[in-house]
């Protein structure tokens, strides 16, 4: 509804926008924002992945919030998309602790001004993945698919033609640093949050590598073909714990044995839930090949880059992002210090710590 209407029209468009943030607020307070924004699927034709592999159809499904708005040539000006980690989908950015900071009245990413757009990478959620009935027959599918899928959404189903800022969090993080060479005329800014523009080697690799061993080697796993989930799921989500967890959080959530013990029970139970071992391990395999580094030069738009010194997964002593932050022509490093309110690897999805950085891109992103 555009904000230029004069007369009744314009009377109704500030009664809806009134009542929007009223039942905007309501559902932060009532815990229902998942209930929030509009989902819908793409169905991508005979899609071709890098591998050479192609799947006739190709589900994207995706959550939307607010309205996209046109310049007077056509292009859209207003539109965010936020891509989430490994195992995400992006509905997790409805909670109010990532909505309620960023997508309400009068926050930075207030829904009354901007188009959020936020989509389930391929392999996540509610878009095409190993466990709707492939299993491993599914196409390998790397960072670099994912992302030319995003792109195809935005284009032929949401007639996003250009996008204010791509942000993105630990393996959405890395879709917007591909973002920024892949397309850099599409978007006026990035804000990758907890990754580094670089191949996944040492540590990170070795933790990776084990997860997907975890499911492989697990006898259950039948080559992908199991009844019941394998119990190896188990054993990567133990890893998964200590890649994305903190040691002062954990502390201090976990002042005894008993309550140790309590957590981390309750956390493995409650991945076991929900984890398709298929999934995880395609989720997981899908970094092999990312590296950014060698095109560092062709990100043309801003990047704002934030990590966080206690991320076990982007330690801050191999000064990678120093190196190689002087390779983005505009480019901007922010390391975030370990404070009672970081979170470790998860510190990306917490914009009460980093949001005040944000709100400094925006305003020294051109007018549009």
């Amino acid at each position: 509804m555009s904000n230029a209407r004069a007369g009744a029209s314009g009377a109704y468009h500030g009664v809806t926008m009134t009542l929007f943030r009223v039942a905007f607020v309501l559902s932060l307070a009532s815990g229902a924002l998942g209930a929030q924004g509009t989902q819908g699927d793409y169905v991508a034709a005979d899609f071709k992945f890098a591998s050479g592999e192609v799947l006739p159809a190709l589900r994207l499904h995706y959550t939307t919030l607010g309205t996209p708005r046109r310049d007077a040539t056509g292009v859209v000006r207003n539109a965010v998309m936020i891509l989430h980690g490994t195992g995400g989908t992006g509905r997790a950015f409805l909670s109010a602790t990532y909505a309620g900071e960023l997508f309400g009245p009068g926050k930075l990413l207030d829904t009354a001004r901007y188009y959020v757009v936020l989509p389930d990478g391929v392999g996540h959620g509610g878009s095409s993945k190993p466990s709707d009935g492939l299993h491993a027959r599914f196409p390998r599918y790397t960072y670099d698919d994912m992302v030319r899928a995003q792109q195809i959404l935005l284009t032929k189903r949401l007639g996003v033609n250009h996008l204010r800022i791509v942000m993105g969090t630990s393996m959405g993080c890395m879709h917007a640093w591909i973002w920024g060479y892949t397309y850099p005329d599409f978007t006026d800014g990035l804000v990758p949050l907890a990754c580094a523009p670089a191949p996944i080697i040492g540590r990170n690799r070795m933790m990776r590598k084990m997860i997907m061993d975890d499911i492989r080697n697990d006898p259950a796993w039948q080559g992908g073909e199991y009844r019941e989930q394998p119990k190896g799921v188990i054993a990567a989500s133990q890893l998964l714990f200590m890649m994305t967890s903190a040691p002062l959080v954990q502390h201090r959530q976990a002042p005894t044995r008993e309550a140790a013990d309590s957590m981390i029970t309750a956390y493995l139970a409650g991945r076991a839930r929900v984890t398709d071992a298929n999934d995880m391990l395609y989720q997981f395999d899908a970094s092999r090949d990312y590296d950014p580094s060698p095109h560092l030069s062709r990100v043309t738009a801003p990047v704002l880059a934030i990590n966080s010194a206690d991320d076990l997964v982007n330690p801050p002593e191999l000064g990678i992002m120093e190196r190689l932050m002087p390779q983005v022509a505009r480019g901007r490093f922010v390391l975030l210090p370990i404070t009672a309110q970081t979170r470790g690897h998860g510190t990306h999805s917490l914009p009460t710590v980093w949001g005040g950085h944000l709100a400094d891109f925006l305003r020294l992103l051109p007018e549009r």
